[in-house]
């Protein structure tokens, strides 16, 4: 679960100009992620294990919480980065991140069910499941990050219509991709195999193109990074809600960042 945490921290970093809200079930939900995977950290294959549902449910329920509770710390994040921020792309790509991530927690939920998971066990749909957990779980939050500190890493703003279309072609063809994997597990279509019935053709199809689509359209990202030097010049703090010392340095940051040991985060926002 390494992966998860850099991942929402760095969502959780992509900030507006109020600060998020973080209350108790943000940090129930949290907490019982992790003592939750301490007890089954392989839920997924933990079908032999007596709490295989309880567990299960437990940390589909509390991942569910924490990133769809309308009070709770990232979703308020990225609603204020609509705010404030506008369409950028690090918003885009953040608010990808929840609502995908959520549709793997509610498949979660699913799998958790013993009885049926009798019939979802070792099928694609268990694929699909895991995979919208990932790939926005991961990819998309770490596009989220490096369109939110690229100007910072680069001094220029890059091309905001080019990072669009990389969002929009990665949103479109994730979901082309892995979303028909459900309707292949349900049908009876079994992982790890070297091949499959031909009842099966239609939905692959549409998945290999999704997945082939999904590949080319990191290419654009590619571009975005090596256009990134042909953009305006940015600002120390490029962005509104920007919090944090790098934003306090020119972009990008020098060197031997600072001389003296620094008292403020931004301008106004001290230490103490």
């Amino acid at each position: 679960m390494s992966w998860y945490w850099t991942s929402a921290g760095a969502i959780a970093s992509i900030r507006p100009e109020k600060p998020p809200i973080v209350n108790r079930k943000t940090n129930a939900s949290e907490n019982s992620i992790g003592v939750s995977n301490v007890i089954a950290p392989r839920h997924i294959v933990a079908i032999q294990l007596k709490t295989f549902t309880p567990v299960g449910m437990a940390i589909s329920i509390v991942a569910n919480i924490k990133n769809s509770w309308p009070v709770n710390g990232m979703p308020t994040v990225n609603m204020w980065c609509a705010q404030t921020m506008n369409d950028r792309n690090a918003m885009l790509f953040s608010l990808a991140f929840v609502f995908l991530f959520t549709i793997g927690g509610f498949s979660g939920l699913m799998l958790a069910i013993a009885p049926a998971d009798v019939q979802y066990h070792d099928t694609y749909f268990v694929v699909a499941h895991f995979h919208y957990v990932l790939v926005p779980g991961s990819v998309f939050a770490i596009m989220a990050g490096a369109y939110y500190w690229l100007p910072k890493w680069t001094g220029h703003m890059y091309n905001e219509k080019l990072g669009k279309l990389h969002f929009w072609a990665s949103t479109i063809f994730v979901n082309l991709t892995f979303f028909p994997m459900h309707f292949l597990g349900l049908a009876g279509m079994p992982r790890r195999i070297p091949d499959y019935s031909t009842q099966f053709t239609d939905f692959n199809t549409i998945a290999s193109i999704g997945a082939i689509g999904f590949g080319l359209s990191q290419l654009l990202f590619v571009l975005v990074i090596l256009t990134a030097k042909k953009g305006e010049k940015a600002t120390d703090r490029v962005w509104e809600g920007s919090h944090g010392l790098e934003w306090t340095v020119p972009s990008p940051a020098p060197w031997h960042t600072f001389t003296t040991p620094p008292k403020t985060r931004i301008a106004g926002e001290s230490f103490e």
